[in-house]
């Protein structure tokens, strides 16, 4: 795999070697694809949306209302969803 020292690979290399490519970008690398000689994409890493680690990992974090199971908050998301008593 051929690669300049920006990380930038042509298209015909990019197909060639994608799992490898991808392997980087999951080690964090930013990778940049061209056409050319010119840029026209880059393939950057996503970031985990949850970084839970076990059972229990939100507690202490969520905070809820008092009334947060009472019989009027549930009538009322019953309602918002068209299935109200």
């Amino acid at each position: 795999m051929v690669a300049e020292s920006s990380s930038q690979f042509n298209i015909h290399d990019a197909k060639t070697n994608l799992s490898r490519i991808i392997e980087r970008v999951e080690r964090g690398e930013e990778i940049i694809i061209s056409r050319a000689g010119t840029p026209v994409a880059k393939v950057v890493p996503l970031s985990r949306a949850v970084h839970r680690t076990a059972r229990g990992s939100l507690r202490g974090k969520l905070v809820m209302a008092p009334d947060w199971d009472s019989r009027e908050v549930n009538d009322a998301i019953a309602g918002d969803f068209g299935t109200a008593p």
